[in-house]
């Protein structure tokens, strides 16, 4: 049922209620005008204006404050004509601007309250109650509204939030690939540069492993954004990269120029989609900053697969730069972040022996 068939609704139900209540009040009391035609049309106008409250609030507001004081206004028992003036003030309240609402309603209560200045024997005594009319809706729709109000808002920041932690989590991914093939790529393109003219026939290796390189990290990438998609109907062309792929990556870090001596300890097995990814991300990225900052050009990668998880550690040897690299980037950070994102431990610094190391430790439910 749509906002405009509820209203509808509590229109019937006030003008049953508002006409049947006023009768019976009329019964109960012989101090007032009696109800008649006049009295009885006044409450159904009144409670049936109810039924576009929300499309009008504002007009809604004025015809009920102008009808149920010109009803006390004519000695008229108090009844449930005042129900449809507390709906309307409770509309204002909810929908208008605070400002613009707390005129009207204040404006809608000084109406209401003209008949102590008619009505004999109650004068000021009857602004405090009869101001109850006014100022208790108006309290519940302005509290109503900003309550709603900071719901929304808080919906809006954690929608913005899961954006932002989506654009870092492809932003990461992005930089992992990309940074890790145009680093091979540069070390490949100056050894083709320096063997052009001497040794073409080893230029030509090194232009076909900058190929193979750019069309592997181009798959990747591919892979990567067709994930973050989830277009359904176009699946990756390339399995997400694991540990499984330690092999062909360690190839094009040869071929880039850069030995990677790989041990392993434990019983290889499965692992959880997001923790292969880590460990494989951890390894890539140490990896291209040996690439890139290294001097030595040398890396040793170690994965031990123990009962509920995996410990990879990748290290560089004495004397060599730190696989850190400046400190700019996503570099460490990114590794960090990724690895707390698994629910797993991440270290990186200098090693007694004057190289650099990281490491990390992936939690693996047991490789269920």
């Amino acid at each position: 049922m749509g906002a405009q068939s509820r209203d509808v609704l509590l229109a019937l139900v006030l003008v049953v209620v508002g006409v049947f209540g006023t009768l019976g009040a009329d019964q109960r009391t012989t101090t007032d005008v009696p109800v008649d035609a006049l009295a009885l049309t006044m409450v159904v106008l009144s409670t049936a204006a109810v039924a576009v409250r929300r499309r009008w609030p504002l007009a809604v507001l004025t015809a009920a404050a102008l009808i149920t004081s010109a009803y006390l206004v004519l000695g008229y028992t108090f009844g449930p004509i005042l129900f449809s003036f507390m709906v309307a003030v409770y509309t204002v309240a909810r929908h208008v601007a605070l400002p613009r609402s707390a005129v009207a309603a204040t404006l809608a209560m000084a109406i209401l309250l003209l008949h102590l200045i008619v009505q004999p024997g109650v004068g000021v005594l009857g602004v405090i109650p009869g101001s109850a009319w006014a100022v208790v809706p108006f309290a519940v729709g302005v509290t109503v509204r900003l309550t709603r109000q900071s719901a929304e808002q808080t919906r809006a920041e954690i929608v913005r939030q899961h954006v932002d932690e989506e654009r870092l989590r492809v932003a990461q991914e992005v930089h992992d690939v990309v940074g890790h093939g145009l680093a091979a790529i540069k070390m490949q393109a100056d050894v083709a540069l320096h063997l052009l003219a001497r040794k073409p026939e080893q230029a030509e290796i090194a232009l076909t492993t900058i190929s193979r390189t750019s069309t592997d990290a181009l798959d990747e990438l591919r892979a990567t954004l067709t994930a973050v998609r989830r277009s359904g109907a176009g699946t990756s062309r390339t399995p997400a990269p694991g540990l499984a792929g330690l092999g062909e990556l360690t190839s094009r870090l040869s071929a880039a120029g850069v030995h990677v001596n790989v041990e392993q300890s434990g019983a290889p097995r499965p692992l959880p989609a997001a923790v292969d990814l880590t460990a494989y991300r951890v390894v890539q990225e140490s990896l291209t900053n040996v690439l890139r900052h290294s001097g030595a050009q040398v890396a040793l990668v170690r994965v031990a697969y123990q009962t509920d998880e995996v410990i990879v550690t990748v290290g560089n040897p004495r004397g060599s730069a730190p696989a850190a690299g400046d400190g700019q980037g996503l570099g460490l950070a990114g590794m960090r972040e990724r690895v707390h994102a698994v629910g797993g431990s991440f270290a990186a610094g200098p090693t007694r022996e004057g190289g650099f190391e990281v490491r990390c430790v992936l939690p693996t439910g047991g490789g269920e």
